[in-house]
């Protein structure tokens, strides 16, 4: 059973879990784009740059980005996620990329993040992002909810030997068994976040009791990924036993983009860490918030369930596997040949949590690149 995990991040040693405060992550993700015109990298730079001044000063542990490379993530098909209408799913994921360059982006934002004092890291959105990521050198991985099941990607991460946190929102018992078995196959630097996938979550849908089933279910250190509003369902979570605690984070949840609306204030911020170290240090303080309205109203089920507010994203947001490049027949399929592609509901082809089943198989045909592999394709 995983106790603790250490991070090394420059001179100090960051412990998750093993009797800790909950490790408090403001999710800055792509909240640094604030406006529906596009602006220049130097502007998405200082916002983000002032975002993390921001959760540093409020006194977050660590800061949270999202990385795309739409090669590998997102084929050009026009879908708009019910999350956000402002822009359809393939042309926001190129504006992120062309907005955010290594060199003048991830690399100055890193160093900000170093000199600020405060953990960096990001979620890669496909393979191809975290190795557009890794030239940063991230202390550790996060894996978000539309992903659990992208085995591509979790095989990359799993063998960079950096710990990983991966949230299981849209997705069944089953499903999570499935990537937890294929994590820790190679690691078991593993937080497991209980997440339920609606924007914003309404209380009487946290179920808060997922935190104990998984820890009895897996034997992990557990976390909350958190999209309802305020910070109360947060504490609450720490105070039943959450070892990570992950926030949207913006400075104005009126700006536009797809994170803001559910995201915490600076001082809504400060309020949550504040509520997080008074669990850990005052036990009549704990014993108060879990005998609160949040608790009494959203523990829910000790199970994992999925809601029907979360299935609707699953054909937009899981992935299938797909030709790298144009492939011949013959063809012994590696790595390098198989991406795994949003949106599933377009791609009719093997789900990208088949990918382990697919290497080595040999093509029958030609492909073309972005075809869907399918059974009738292989031998």
């Amino acid at each position: 059973m995983l106790t603790s995990i250490e991070i090394q991040n420059g001179d100090r040693t960051i412990r998750i879990g093993g009797g800790a405060r909950a490790f408090v992550i403001a999710e800055i993700g792509k909240n640094f784009i604030q406006t529906k015109d596009e602006r220049s990298t130097e502007e998405y730079l200082a916002n983000a740059i002032a975002l993390v001044r921001a959760a540093k000063d409020a006194g977050a542990d660590a800061v949270k980005f999202q990385t795309h490379a739409v090669e590998d993530e997102q084929v050009d098909i026009t879908v708009v996620s019910p999350h956000f209408v402002g822009a359809d799913r393939y042309r926001w994921i190129r504006r992120n990329e062309a907005a955010t360059p290594l060199e003048t982006f991830w690399q100055p934002l890193k160093r900000a993040c170093d000199e600020l004092g405060i953990l960096f890291f990001s979620t890669p959105m496909s393979r191809g992002a975290a190795e557009r990521l890794s030239p940063v050198d991230p202390q550790l991985w996060k894996i978000g909810s539309g992903d659990l099941l992208d085995f591509v990607l979790l095989d990359y991460v799993r063998q960079s030997g950096k710990p990983i946190l991966v949230s299981s929102g849209m997705s069944t018992l089953e499903e999570v068994d499935r990537a937890m078995a294929f994590l820790n196959e190679k690691t078991d630097q593993v937080v497991l976040l209980h997440c339920v996938s609606q924007y914003p979550c309404p209380t009487e849908d946290l179920n808060l009791n997922t935190i104990g089933f998984y820890r009895e279910r897996y034997g992990s250190l557990v976390g909350f990924s958190d999209h309802s509003i305020g910070t109360e369902s947060a504490i609450a979570a720490v105070a039943l036993g959450a070892v990570v605690i992950e926030k949207h984070f913006s400075f104005d949840r009126a700006l536009w983009g797809s994170d803001h609306k559910v995201s915490l204030t600076p001082q809504e911020l400060a309020e949550l860490v504040q509520g997080v170290a008074r669990v850990h240090t005052d036990s009549a303080y704990r014993a108060a918030v879990l005998q609160g309205e949040v608790v009494k109203c959203g523990m829910g089920d000790h199970a994992k369930r999925m809601d029907d507010g979360e299935a609707i994203f699953r054909p937009l947001f899981r992935k299938t596997l797909v030709a790298a490049g144009d492939l011949p027949a013959g063809t012994i399929l590696g790595p390098e040949n198989v991406y795994a592609m949003r949106p599933q509901a377009h791609l009719d082809g093997f789900p990208s949590d088949a990918y382990p089943e697919v290497l080595g198989k040999v093509l029958q045909a030609d492909i073309r690149k972005y075809t869907p592999l399918r059974p009738d394709h292989l031998v």
